[in-house]
């Protein structure tokens, strides 16, 4: 009986906490988009330019690029900058992977430009302006892997394929949660592509 009762509050602890890990991410600050199209499959996105800290990995996959950008990224908006400033942390985490090479950025908050930004410690942080771009979006659940990020981006490309869009540049993944929010992840892979309104 009382081993039931242990389980029973340690289970009870960890709806309570992952609840609290759920609702945390609305203050979170997001890349702002605007949304063109939605449907069942995929939706369309218009991002504005945007600054981003940017890490470069001989990495060719999520599982080599993970953990090792974002300590390094994470370093420089914890302080690791030479002004010894906290930056907060936004979503998502973007990544693009290849076989010549990966990158991470952080997505920088708003009222952040590369005039006003601190400057990383770490020299092989860069920062830059994103160009503004129409994606076309793909989501998925739990937690990301190769294999997952490789199934969506095929599904996503055959999709455009179908309806005649035009994929102008290379998928990126984005990751929207914590390593230790366990429920309600948010995964995405978003391709460039043309679209005139």
């Amino acid at each position: 009986m009382k081993a039931l009762l242990i389980i029973l509050t340690l289970v009870i602890i960890y709806f309570i906490f992952q609840s609290f890990v759920r609702i945390n991410p609305l203050k979170t600050e997001k890349q702002k988009y605007r949304l063109v199209l939605q449907d069942k499959d995929i939706e369309i996105r218009y991002y504005p330019t945007a600054t981003f800290a940017t890490i470069y990995s001989p990495a060719t996959n999520y599982k080599g690029l993970a953990s090792n950008g974002f300590r390094k990224l994470a370093g420089f908006i914890f302080g690791g900058n030479e002004q010894n400033e906290s930056i907060s942390m936004t979503a998502p985490v973007r990544m693009t992977m290849s076989e010549k090479g990966s990158s991470m950025s952080f997505v920088m908050p708003e009222k952040y430009a590369t005039k006003n930004l601190p400057t990383p410690k770490d020299k092989n942080i860069q920062i830059q302006q994103s160009q503004p771009e129409y994606v076309a979006v793909i989501s998925f659940g739990g937690y990301a892997t190769d294999e997952k990020i490789a199934s969506n981006t095929i599904k996503l490309q055959q999709v455009l394929a179908q309806r005649n869009i035009k994929a102008i540049g290379a998928f990126s993944f984005l990751g929207y949660n914590a390593p230790f929010q366990f429920i309600g992840r948010t995964n995405e892979i978003i391709i460039p592509i043309e679209w005139k309104e």
